[in-house]
């Protein structure tokens, strides 16, 4: 195993790999990507290190070609799932027993094992599954994770090295333990990293884990189980349960259920911590409930902004990886003065935009991740066109017949404060306020009031007391504020990720 040195010297970022033609990463992944689509994958829960089938298969599809099924998962119930729990705190005593340099340590070798030969395997994965292009795979998939797990171990030991001043004659001890119980983590289909991260970071702490990851994406999680094996977790630590709302169900009325890791829907995580309450008094201790459940995401652009910065910030922040980032560009301010000749570098860049298979190099865009998420999202759209008040400048088109393709859409929206401007859509689909110049102290109200999210934003202007004013009433409307730069692209141990409301 590898061996934790104390006092270890800060980690660096992954670099990105090029993927350049006649690469040797190129060609890796090639080589997997055939593998993966020449076979199918069954995935089943892992429930103290044993594989165990329930015979309730379901398919994983490409959403880019979704005829073609990469495999199938077989879905938990209640029953498994509680079997899940009872193997949690199985491993509980003598996890937390272990040196907390030797957990840190497994993860440390599971970050070496994916910088090097399974980073084509994930790096697949996240593309077939999940429909994500090769650099977004690369920086999410690889890159995001490793990071994970090369700077979360030494977060941890910054913690554990952290004792209490001791007085003469006296010795101060602080021992962090484990929460007593387990954690429920659940993970989203959108990125492996956080797939694979929130099951793991409670892990490093000593805890044990129950993790359901979202059941459109079980490709990746199946891998990460793999990987975390072949690092040295024990049996037990974490278990793998796919399934649905059986799951959910079942985890969250256990009385050992001692916390919560969530990454997903605002109803989901309502739901959960409506359940928790509900259920207060029937738990051994009262669960700690963590999670980040989306954004509607703004742009404000000042009309002292740099025209070619907010373009391309927009361009990418709503359009790369289909918008389904919670800290996608999904709704944008716009000076009048600046609209016309703003709207038409977007409409030229979009008409170029290629959108398809994800496996050929040039895809900008692939396809949403389900049919579900199609249907909302091309009503949505519709619903736009037939209604007064928005008018749908670019994109829009849908198509089906082979993968849920979505054309990357531009509307603008007369009311700021309309569903457009104010609902997470999750999908390729920016909506634009065009303003008066004079009203912009009146429009950062309105950025800052018209949605219930504050997950991340960015200000665009080369006037520095607009910047300062305007990240002084933004100050709750996004937890990641990004000035003269896209709201999505936060790197681990860069910018801590996070937001409010």
């Amino acid at each position: 195993m590898h061996e934790h040195v104390l006092g270890s010297a800060r980690p660096s970022n992954e670099p990105v790999l090029s993927y350049a033609p006649d690469s040797p990463e190129r060609a890796a992944l090639r080589a997997e990507l055939r593998a993966q689509l020449a076979g199918e994958r069954e995935v089943c829960a892992v429930i103290g290190g044993e594989r165990v089938r329930t015979g309730r298969r379901r398919p994983m599809v490409c959403p880019h070609r979704h005829r073609h099924v990469l495999g199938h998962y077989e879905e938990a119930d209640a029953a498994l799932t509680t079997r899940a729990i009872e193997a949690a705190l199985a491993a509980a005593p003598a996890w937390r027993a272990t040196p907390w340099h030797e957990r840190l340590a497994i993860f440390e070798r599971a970050a070496e094992l994916l910088s090097g030969p399974w980073r084509p395997r994930l790096n697949a994965a996240t593309m077939l599954d999940q429909s994500k292009v090769i650099v977004q795979a690369e920086i999410d998939a690889a890159c995001e994770l490793i990071d994970f797990w090369r700077f979360n171990p030494w977060f941890a030991e910054q913690i554990y090295r952290e004792q209490p001043r001791s007085a003469p004659g006296v010795r101060n001890r602080v021992e962090y333990r484990p929460l007593e119980g387990f954690v429920f983590a659940v993970t989203p289909f959108n990125f492996t990293s956080i797939q694979a991260n929130l099951p793991t970071a409670a892990a490093m702490m000593g805890n044990v884990v129950v993790w359901k990851p979202a059941p459109n994406a079980m490709l990746a999680p199946s891998y990460v189980m793999e990987l975390l094996e072949e690092a040295g977790l024990p049996p037990g630590v974490i278990n793998l349960v796919p399934g649905h709302t059986e799951v959910g169900e079942a985890a969250l009325v256990h009385p050992e259920l001692a916390g919560i890791h969530f990454t997903g829907s605002v109803r989901t995580f309502r739901h959960f911590y409506r359940t928790v309450g509900e259920h207060i008094e029937r738990y051994r201790s009262y669960p700690r409930l963590v999670g980040e459940t989306g954004g509607k995401d703004f742009v404000l652009v000042h009309p002292s902004a740099d025209l070619e910065a907010v373009h391309v910030a927009l361009i990418r922040g709503a359009y790369e990886y289909q918008g389904q980032k919670c800290s996608a560009a999904s709704r944008a301010f716009v000076p009048r003065s600046v609209w016309p000749a703003l709207r038409d570098r977007l409409v030229a860049t979009m008409a170029e935009l290629r959108m398809g298979d994800v496996t050929d190099p040039e895809t900008f865009l692939g396809a949403v991740i389900d049919e579900r998420a199609w249907k909302r999202i091309t009503a949505a759209i519709e619903r736009a066109r037939g209604e007064a008040g928005y008018r749908v400048v670019a994109g829009g088109g849908a198509d089906a017949s082979e993968g849920w393709f979505i054309e990357p859409t531009l509307i603008e929206a007369d009311d700021p404060g309309s569903e457009l401007m104010r609902e997470e859509l999750f999908g390729p689909v920016l909506t634009v306020h065009v303003y008066d110049d004079a009203r912009f102290d009146e429009i950062l109200t309105v950025c800052d009031r018209a949605t219930p999210y504050g997950l991340t934003g960015a200000v665009f202007a080369r006037d520095r007391t607009v910047i300062a004013r305007a990240t002084e009433a933004l100050a709750f409307a996004a937890g990641n504020f990004y000035v003269n730069d896209k709201p999505t692209g936060a790197v681990v141990d860069q910018q801590p990720f996070g937001g409010g409301r």
